[in-house]
């Protein structure tokens, strides 16, 4: 009794497990949670976790911080070029990324992998709906031919009816004659951002922000082949990202394509 405590609250403290032996199931299925999700957040790899193993997200937090799984977060660089003496679009989107149906607000931009035989571009088109990447590109350049092989693909698939809004900021590629063409052609109404405000096209710029924290950084593109990083582009946007990758804008976390499919089997949706 001179330390002022109960010989039994004693032997319990003795026999307690610690922090650590506590937590070890928690912690093993948050490092089986970040294999699976190279790149999720601390909120989203807490909901992934069974009700039973879930704590709140302080604790999650910390455990995550103290076994390095937390991610570190890098500022992707836009590449394209405003082209001033280009007759640019009214902004027919004004930061509103969101859409009640599929395939009326798709959304586009350009960006660049360092491989090592030189410089792969990728064009993406992103449905507002739902996030799903409708369609992409690749190419050794960033000319117009790229944004327009894009488009393409995204019709071809989805077939939008005309009315369709493509935005895009106020790059070269898209004003040129070729893409604005193409889009009179196909009915879509093109819509562009200001020059030099990411802003007016972030839901794109974040994808681009999600691809390269979740894959780009993570691979060796120095001693990689274009045909390289494409294979894996291509299998990250179609195997993961469209159907399996969680989305925090889409209800319940949805990942795109389910979305998508839950939307098409309401009797309304046809």
């Amino acid at each position: 009794m001179a330390l002022n405590v109960r010989r039994e609250g004693y032997h319990n403290w003795l026999k307690r497990p610690s922090r650590e032996q506590r937590d070890a199931e928690l912690i093993s299925a948050l490092k089986e949670v970040r294999k699976k999700h190279p790149a999720y957040g601390v909120r989203s790899m807490l909901d992934e976790l069974p009700d039973s193993l879930r704590p709140s997200y302080g604790k999650g937090y910390r455990i995550c911080r103290d076994n390095g799984l937390l991610q570190k977060r890098r500022k992707p660089r836009g590449i394209t070029k405003a082209d001033s003496a280009a007759q640019a679009s009214e902004d027919l989107v004004q930061r509103d990324f969101t859409a009640s149906t599929p395939n009326t607000k798709w959304l586009t931009d350009i960006t660049q992998m360092k491989c090592s035989d030189g410089k792969l571009y990728l064009c993406p088109v992103l449905d507002c709906f739902d996030a799903v990447i409708v369609g992409f590109s690749f190419a050794n350049h960033m000319r117009a031919e790229l944004c327009t092989a894009a488009l393409n693909s995204a019709v071809k698939r989805y077939k939008p009816e005309k009315g369709c809004i493509a935005h895009s900021d106020r790059g070269s590629q898209f004003t040129s004659h070729l893409f604005r063409e193409n889009l009179a052609v196909k009915g879509f109404a093109q819509s562009m951002g200001r020059s030099g405000s990411c802003f007016d096209n972030a839901r794109m710029e974040s994808f681009f922000a999600t691809l390269k924290k979740e894959l780009i950084y993570r691979l060796p593109l120095w001693r990689m082949t274009r045909d390289e990083v494409r294979v894996q582009v291509f299998a990250w946007i179609e195997g993961y990202y469209n159907f399996r990758r969680r989305h925090t804008s889409n209800e319940g976390n949805q990942p795109p394509l389910v979305k998508r499919e839950t939307w098409l089997r309401q009797p309304l949706a046809a």
